[in-house]
């Protein structure tokens, strides 16, 4: 695709902003409901803003390794829920403990890269294995999308809901394809806009037209803010732990178990990470696997990751939501994402916004996602638009990789979870390794 802003272009400083708060708005919803999620599972207070700071921290680091060439943000990693609800147990310590063990076998892979190449990758993962699970990754959300659009993810079905989500899926679309070269830039703003202001009016009439289900919007926590509250410093996981003086790590057993919870789950965070670079390199039109390099963007992940957890708790990785971003736009300016992560780290100490981030309706957030979800889906197809599916090999490796993901086979061994992507993409290899290369006649 065409880009607007190429990786090293600047825009002016007011619309680089705009930009930033795009990426901002595309990330946020993901990257502080992960901490929610473990709060809520264990009652171990995770700090939303926090988290939202180390995001920015880590994305910087990541920008740092980097050296400025890769335009993508780092988020909290889902991968890692399971990892940090059992690291709960072991107290703040233990959390950035785990996340030092991840960190780790990042650093391990990027060592073994160094003096092995990474042209190994590109023959493990060649164009009829990574289009697929890049394509898994977009098709693999959409149930998260839609029961967002349909308010299922916090309430029962919402018909309001839902055409509050379509309406703000329509208005990104229309300014993203139809609008002038301003708009094109901004359309998740302007989709998110829209669908605030039109499920504020429903809010508002709800009781005027006592039709309760159309209350779609909390703001009651905005009437709870006062001068005393504007600023405040996140609950940092580093302090935390230093107050609990590690007292929750009784002995190696312990060391032990943070590891098995955490470093596997590196292993298959691995998958994406790749799946993620290739994706972003097919936009940008620059191979990110060779410059900067894998063992950089890894050692940028893995060090991102450790950086993030020991001020928000949770380790980090890039996101989808970011690339799509990139790709609907066609904006890959690197001065974008990092104008995105100082705005992390400010507003994370600034209460009103994030008090108005979690009013934001989740259906909003579902119509957004539509547009998101579907373009990474379709940035993996075109990976595979030149491969010859007539070949039976390649034809039943791609529907290994679809069916398994999309079918979400997870496997279990013993601690671990092999997520429905890493499955899949463990399926792929196996069967184009068992299939072998086409011979010739």
């Amino acid at each position: 695709m065409k880009l607007i802003y190429d990786v090293h272009e600047r825009p002016k400083f007011g619309a680089n902003l705009v930009f930033a708060i795009q990426q901002l708005l595309a990330i946020i919803a993901a990257t502080i409901l992960v901490p929610l999620l473990v709060s809520n599972a264990t009652g171990v207070k995770m700090d939303q803003a926090a988290a939202l700071f180390g995001a920015g921290v880590g994305t910087l680091v990541y920008i740092f390794f980097t050296k400025g060439k890769s335009p993508v943000f780092l988020g909290s990693s889902f991968a890692f829920i399971d990892p940090l609800i059992g690291a709960c147990a072991y107290g703040f310590c233990g959390i950035i403990l785990g996340t030092v063990f991840a960190g780790l076998v990042y650093a391990v892979i990027a060592l073994v890269i160094h003096f092995t190449g990474s042209g190994w990758v590109n023959k493990l993962l060649p164009p009829v294995i990574i289009g697929p699970t890049v394509a898994l990754i977009g098709l693999s959300l959409c149930g998260s999308a839609i029961n967002n659009v349909n308010n299922t993810s916090v309430g029962d079905y919402n018909l309001w809901a839902i055409l509050v989500g379509l309406f703000s899926f329509a208005i990104t679309v229309l300014a993203s394809a139809k609008g002038k070269r301003t708009a094109k830039l901004i359309p998740f703003i302007i989709g998110i806009g829209a669908g605030y202001a039109l499920a504020s009016v429903f809010t508002v009439l709800s009781p005027i037209v006592n039709v309760p289900e159309m209350n779609l919007i909390n703001f009651t926590p905005f009437t709870q803010l006062n001068f005393s509250t504007i600023f405040r410093v996140p609950e940092f996981t580093f302090v935390n732990a230093i107050n609990e003086k590690a007292s929750l790590i009784t002995g190696w057993g312990a060391v032990a178990d943070l590891f098995v919870l955490f470093a596997p789950v590196a292993f298959v965070v691995l998958a994406e990470h790749v799946a993620d670079h290739k994706n972003l390199s097919s936009i940008i039109e620059k191979d990110l696997i060779k410059e900067p390099g894998l063992k950089k963007t890894l050692l940028g992940d893995g060090v991102g990751s450790i950086a993030g957890a020991i001020f928000g708790g949770c380790p980090n990785t890039t996101y989808g939501e970011s690339v799509g971003c990139v790709a609907i736009t066609g904006n890959a300016s690197v001065a974008t994402i990092f104008t995105t992560a100082i705005l992390c780290l400010l507003l994370s100490f600034f209460n009103p916004f994030v008090v108005f981030v979690n009013t934001i309706p989740v259906c909003v957030i579902g119509g957004i996602c539509i547009a998101l979800y579907g373009f990474i889906a379709v940035s993996g197809l075109k990976m595979i638009q030149n491969v010859d599916l007539n070949d039976n090999r390649n034809l039943f490796t791609v529907s290994a990789i679809l069916v398994v993901g999309i079918g979400g086979l997870t496997i279990n061994i013993g601690p671990v979870t092999l997520t429905n992507i890493a499955t899949a993409l463990i399926c792929g290899i196996l069967t184009k390794l068992i299939l072998g290369k086409k011979k010739e006649d």
